[in-house]
């Protein structure tokens, strides 16, 4: 009775065996995939630290050194990088944009360079990702367009109304092409209607309005450019020596359009003027006779459906302060450095219903040629 005995006693060693081997086997790859995780996560970890000292950057070398070892450290990694620095970029003041930017090149190019491809799905998602900062998006787009060019045609018509305007740029020069190879009048006055709808930039603006024109619409430019081009004026104060630009002339403590002031060569009072100039600029010399040191000041009033939160762009070769609603917003004292529109863009409050708006411009008494503009 033995035998039958050893017939099954083997079957049931060999299955103990093979199960405690499995059982092993099993244990070892479940603990080399936990180690994998735990290591995965430490390289995370330890990137996103790197990530945080780009981003602690600020000026006069605070966070250089610091930002330094960690690109060399960044610059080593694999594509996986390149979103986490993307979404870094989002909250970068200029100068760790800057950083981050150049280290987001060095991943890509290094991964290009190897034969490695970029996550073009992933960057594809985040440059059309409106809630995302327009430079970074940008900074994806740029990429995007290295790898696989062809993406523009899919990309470009959604970009109408975005408002990073370095894409919205890009849809609005498309149309103007299109409206250009457009041979039919009545689809070219559209597709220029769509643009100059659409379009942001002073450039643009004038192609389409031009276009328009031609084409006997009559579109508003100055509207649509949001330029104020009908101002009160009150002037000239002393600006003798520099005196008048901390000085505090009687506009600045409350505007009376009907009052009468001592100005710096005898009674003054405000005058309404308008610019004829396509973009708004007006011109103060032939206003005031050419007066050299002098303070001059523009108020209107802008009436706003609601309170919103808006940004006033200023453009002068001269020194000069803005109030609204009588809080001093910006002060700056340079003169004829050079002029362009929206140069410079100040943040204000608007509140429903009227709001005034006060500029000062100061001349001062240079004579060379080209430091005679006023406006």
């Amino acid at each position: 009775m033995k035998f039958p005995y050893r017939q099954f006693a083997i079957p049931i060693i060999v299955t103990i065996i093979v199960t405690i081997i499995l059982f092993d086997i099993l244990s070892d790859a479940n603990g080399q995939q936990q180690q994998q995780q735990q290591l995965q996560q430490h390289l995370q970890q330890q990137r996103d630290t790197w990530i945080e000292a780009l981003l602690s950057v600020e000026r006069e070398g605070e966070g250089h050194e610091s930002a330094v070892t960690a690109a060399k450290h960044l610059r080593l990694a694999s594509s996986d990088t390149l979103l986490p620095l993307l979404h870094a970029m989002n909250r970068a003041n200029p100068l760790a944009a800057n950083w981050i930017r150049g280290t987001f090149a060095a991943v890509a190019d290094r991964q290009l360079g190897r034969g490695a491809a970029l996550p073009v799905a992933d960057l594809k998602r985040f440059a059309t990702d409106r809630s995302h900062a327009p430079q970074s998006r940008e900074l994806a787009y740029e990429w995007l367009m290295r790898v696989d060019p062809a993406v523009k045609d899919e990309l470009i018509g959604k970009m109408l109304d975005d408002p990073a305007t370095a894409f919205r740029r890009l849809a609005v020069a498309e149309l103007l092409l299109t409206a250009a190879n457009t041979n039919d009048a009545t689809d070219q006055k559209e597709i220029y209607r769509r643009a100059f709808a659409a379009a942001r930039d002073p450039d643009q603006l004038d192609d389409a309005f031009d276009k328009l024109k031609e084409l006997g619409e009559e579109p508003d430019l100055l509207r649509q450019l949001g330029l104020i081009n009908s101002w009160w004026l009150l002037g000239p104060f002393d600006h003798r020596d520099g005196i008048g630009f901390d000085a505090v002339y009687p506009p600045e403590q409350g505007v009376a359009l009907d009052a009468e002031y001592t100005g710096k060569n005898g009674k003054i009072r405000w005058q309404e003027q308008q610019s004829v100039h396509r973009h708004a600029t007006l011109d103060l010399n032939p206003l005031f006779a050419n007066e050299k040191g002098a303070v001059m000041y523009a108020f209107c009033q802008f009436a706003s459906d609601e309170d919103q939160q808006v940004e006033i762009r200023v453009g002068t070769p001269n020194g000069w302060k803005l109030w609204v609603n009588g809080e001093l917003l910006y002060a700056h004292e340079e003169y004829h450095m050079g002029m362009r529109m929206d140069q410079y863009p100040i943040p204000a409050q608007l509140k429903a219903g009227m709001n005034q708006i006060l500029l000062k411009i100061c001349q001062n008494e240079q004579t060379e040629d080209w430091a005679q503009r006023w406006e």
